[in-house]
């Protein structure tokens, strides 16, 4: 109860309890145990060992996706549990000399350290089965001239 206002803060407190607890895929909370289907393979709830909330990748599967995957499109704190992974975006675009790495070639995973979340590369996009109806990334935007000593610009 908010002190003079009358007001509770329960279902905000069970929000985040439940953002704790369950694993984020695209913002929503899935329960311990729950199952999503995604870019053709299926991804279980679980906890690490320091009961972190975890996606762990199971088999490929010829199901329709059962979350929305709007790609790698930005930090993926606070929207993916470690462990779920995405088709990259411009956003996970980087370079190598002066050489520019397209983040679309990739499907990147959310890993966690020191309680960070960020995308990391994991697989070629190749291996992302986007269903029908799924929006595919755009072509990045960007050009090899943003490119500087391995520094994207």
């Amino acid at each position: 109860m908010i002190s003079g206002l009358g007001l509770s803060t329960g279902v905000a407190e069970a929000e985040v309890e439940s953002r704790r607890s369950g694993c984020l895929w695209a913002g929503t909370s899935h329960s311990q145990g729950a199952e999503v289907i995604a870019g053709g393979w299926a991804f279980a709830c679980t906890a690490d060992a320091r009961g972190v909330p975890t996606w762990v990748p199971g088999g490929a599967t010829s199901q329709a996706g059962t979350v929305p995957n709007p790609g790698a499109y930005t930090d993926p704190q606070g929207l993916f549990s470690p462990g779920a992974r995405q088709p990259g975006t411009s956003y996970t675009d980087y370079c190598v000399g002066n050489q520019l790495v397209e983040g679309t070639n990739d499907v990147y995973q959310a890993v966690e350290s020191g309680g960070l979340v960020f995308w990391k590369a994991a697989a070629p996009i190749s291996d992302w089965n986007f269903d029908s109806n799924s929006p595919r990334p755009e072509p990045t935007w960007r050009s090899t001239s943003n490119c500087y000593r391995g520094s994207l610009l």
